[in-house]
């Protein structure tokens, strides 16, 4: 599996780069109120309004630097099916994820060591940790990176798809 690489808090995460879509500059985004303090707002992604996400309240309680390096990475998955099946695809879903250094590529056939992830309710979003090339990588699971309540309010359309 490909990981495209970032840092938030001087940590560094990776995500699948299947679910990336494309990477852009800091955009600014639209707050939408009552919205917890990760959720900065909404944005204009080709011509579609997409949530943006600040992966730096969201991950260390505190914004990330609006520096030449932090990009918004642009991802897709389905919130009806959370985990990989061999089930199409019902809907699919788009978020904008702040974070800072988005710069590299790895595998993670790279890794010289792993820990699987941890099931901690409140984080489910956090995946397993890789050592790869002298660097410990902590993997986010993007399918959770909001709780369902929020994904359900951000996208309704989605909590209408899992009903029979």
């Amino acid at each position: 599996m490909q990981l495209l690489t970032f840092t938030v808090a001087g940590q560094t995460y990776a995500i699948a780069s299947r679910t990336v879509i494309e990477v852009l500059p800091l955009v600014p985004a639209r707050p939408i109120p009552l919205m917890p303090d990760y959720v900065k707002g909404i944005f204009t992604y080709r011509g579609h309004l997409v949530p943006l996400i600040d992966l730096g309240r969201r991950l260390a309680a505190k914004p990330l630097a609006e520096r030449l390096s932090t990009r918004v990475m642009v991802v897709e998955f389905d919130p009806v099916h959370r985990s990989p099946s061999s089930e199409p695809p019902s809907a699919c879903v788009r978020l904008g994820l702040v974070a800072e250094n988005v710069i590299s590529i790895c595998s993670a056939l790279d890794a010289d060591a792993s820990f699987p992830a941890m099931e901690l309710p409140d984080a489910l979003f956090l995946g397993k940790l890789l050592r790869i090339r002298g660097q410990t990588i902590q993997l986010l699971v993007i399918e959770h990176i909001l709780p369902p309540a929020i994904l359900r309010g951000l996208f309704p359309a989605t909590a209408e798809a899992k009903s029979p």
